[in-house]
């Protein structure tokens, strides 16, 4: 099952796994809440399952981890934050198709 596959991040574990990761990594900063955030997980699920060993999925509950939302910012939700070397690469906010996500994966992962 892919959920297994996106980490649940908190305050304590956030920083070391960004930066440690040696893979690209997707953040989705999301709450219970919100009706677009449960949308985007089930494609979430799928690109962590297609991208297994090329990039790697995280997830920030913004109403468990408050202080993680604002030290990057979010003031809304879903706001997907796409980390590359310990370093934001992109910043995709709201909603997003499946094409959407894939090119911003993709550029991130196409060498420079």
């Amino acid at each position: 099952m892919a959920f297994e596959k996106i980490l649940t991040l908190t305050a304590e574990t956030f920083g070391g796994e960004i930066a440690g990761s040696p893979v690209p990594m997707l953040v989705n900063f999301w709450a219970d809440w919100c009706a677009p955030c449960h949308s985007i997980a089930s494609l979430l699920d799928d690109l962590a399952i297609e991208y297994e060993g090329q990039v790697r999925f995280g997830r920030v509950n913004v109403d468990v981890e408050p202080q993680l939302a604002a030290e990057y910012r979010i003031s809304g939700v879903p706001t997907l934050l796409l980390f590359k070397d310990g370093q934001v690469q992109d910043v995709i906010v709201g909603l997003k198709n499946r094409r959407d996500l894939v090119a911003s994966l993709e550029q991130v992962l196409t060498p420079a």
